[in-house]
């Protein structure tokens, strides 16, 4: 439930309509497999609507949109709301879900780069690997960068400011530890397979 708490963060979405007497938790991704792993993990039978990109490429997005009173209240105890993009702060969790929740934010607003060069026999040699963690709140990711540092031995960073966002970027040395950390002793398929 860590994990999913720090992908609701990432990519969950809050609405209370009043007029409906409805309260919704919603979670979007263009991974379907990871939707339908969350589904599972709620005992949903939600439908999962799929929406087409606009854009030629573009990947479809698969929303899982859950009215529920009761799941909604115990998410807005661990400091969720509705319009929470550039808002939010780190919630209060114990230490030994710490890395759950951070790889659930990951998999919802992280990315990794690999960045490499091909020598003159055309091998492809790998030169440096980065990891950034993006959020809307400043406040958030720098109390990521905090807990980061202390819980998992990355090196302290700032946040940078990027066109629509924040990010927090890691370079080699940090990205392995990262995913080292993040990674181990957790179970197939608590996690984005790719």
């Amino acid at each position: 439930m860590a994990y999913l708490l720090g992908y609701i963060y990432a990519d969950g979405n809050l609405g209370d309509y009043p007029y409906f007497r409805g309260k919704y938790v919603s979670v979007c991704s263009t991974d379907l497999d990871t939707i339908e792993k969350i589904r599972r993990w709620l005992k949903s039978d939600h439908h999962i609507i799929r929406r087409k990109s606009d854009w030629k490429n573009g990947k479809d997005a698969y929303t899982l949109r859950i009215g529920s009173h009761k799941l909604y209240d115990s998410l807005t105890k661990y400091g969720l709301y509705p319009r929470k993009s550039l808002t939010i702060t780190m919630p209060k969790i114990p230490n030994e879900y710490i890395r759950d929740f951070v790889r659930g934010y990951f998999d919802g607003d992280g990315c990794v780069n690999l960045y490499k060069t091909i020598n003159k026999n055309d091998v492809v040699i790998p030169r440096k690997l980065g990891v950034i963690f993006t959020s809307g709140s400043e406040k958030f990711l720098e109390q990521l960068a905090t807990i980061l540092n202390k819980h998992i031995g990355t090196k302290p960073q700032n946040v940078i400011r990027n066109w629509t966002a924040f990010q927090i970027r890691y370079s080699t040395r940090d990205a392995l530890i990262l995913f080292n950390e993040l990674y181990k002793d957790s179970e197939k398929g608590d996690y984005l397979e790719r």
